[in-house]
């Protein structure tokens, strides 16, 4: 088996250290692991199959003879980079939203749409968490007819605005038990015992960017341009994965039996839909693994062409981190 030189820009960011559990989780064909990141954290050492890696500056010299970058850094220092790794004739498959809407570029869910690799020129986006948790869920149906609207409600966990998110949280939690204030750092305002319905800044008719994304992208990624989404996106008092409330509409009438038994074998769901048993996706159940879990199938009231569903996962593994290395996977393949 080949091997392949892997280097992580952002290694020790909270996806970052994720795509490094997973890759070993996965047993990805890593001949040789690069961690870069700051320059405050260079000389620090990381430990990867039993071995001591000592962390490195990213620099643009930084990725000569490496064969697949997985990016967990910002927009910004994605775009400092994304040259010098396309020059170095490695492939970018970069977490952030910096090229995601590039024509040029790629978007890929691998359950998705995996044939999508094929035409990158370097670099692959990874599509925002909440886009790949969804679509994960509700991309099967389009096999019974295609999908043409979505209102959709995202639950996002703190942990979705990076390492600080879940200790605020914690620190909030903390403070209001001993009755103290604790002064928001992270987030707009209280989290905890809290919904803050706002992710992102207004981006179009008083929805927010995180909020256009499941539109922009999933047309992209399930090759639907005519697609339409009304989203509302919600931080909610939740450490770890996200969760949706979708409703799909259709040309056609669609039955919750087909839906199930559509889900039961899609890739990368799991059935969890049993209200009497109170069975149904929970983050609890959800979280530290990579699928996700979809349930509360029942019709939409408001539309006999419509479907409602309830789906989890791990916006850090599923969402981040492992659909990165997914794609990878399907590189070296």
């Amino acid at each position: 088996m080949k091997l392949y030189t892997v280097a992580i820009l952002g290694a020790t960011g909270a996806v970052g250290q994720e795509m490094i559990k997973v890759l070993q989780e996965r047993n990805f064909p890593v001949g040789k692991l690069i961690p870069l990141a700051s320059r405050r954290s260079a000389g620090k050492t990381l430990t990867f199959k039993g071995e001591e890696v000592t962390i490195q500056e990213a620099c643009d010299t930084a990725f000569e003879g490496v064969d697949i970058v997985l990016g967990a850094a910002e927009n910004d220092i994605a775009k400092r980079f994304a040259p010098a790794i396309q020059a170095a004739g490695a492939v970018f498959v970069d977490n952030s939203s910096a090229f995601r809407m590039d024509p040029k570029v790629p978007l890929i869910v691998p359950e998705v749409n995996p044939q999508d690799v094929a035409w990158h020129n370097g670099i692959i986006s990874n599509p925002n968490c909440s886009t790949i948790i969804t679509l994960t869920a509700v991309n099967a149906l389009n096999s019974i007819s295609p999908i043409r609207t979505m209102t959709a409600s995202t639950y996002q966990a703190v942990s979705g605005a990076g390492a600080e998110g879940p200790v605020e949280l914690q620190n909030e939690v903390d403070a209001l038990a001993k009755g103290e204030t604790y002064e928001p750092k992270v987030f707009s305002h209280q989290i905890a015992f809290n919904l803050i319905p706002q992710i992102g800044g207004e981006a179009y008719e008083g929805y927010t960017s995180e909020e256009m994304k499941m539109q922009n992208e999933g047309r992209k990624i399930m090759h639907l341009p005519e697609l339409t989404v009304s989203c509302t996106c919600v931080r909610v008092p939740v450490m770890r994965s996200h969760s949706i409330s979708v409703s799909c509409h259709f040309d056609v009438p669609v039955t919750v039996e087909q839906v199930r038994n559509v889900i039961a074998n899609a890739p990368g769901c799991k059935l969890v839909d049993d209200l009497n048993n109170k069975q149904y996706p929970m983050p609890l159940d959800t979280s530290d693994q990579d699928l996700v879990f979809v349930g509360r199938i029942r019709p939409d009231l408001t539309d006999p062409n419509g479907i409602c569903l309830w789906c989890c996962g791990d916006q850090v593994r599923k969402g981040a981190a492992t659909n990165c290395v997914q794609i990878a996977e399907l590189l070296v393949k």
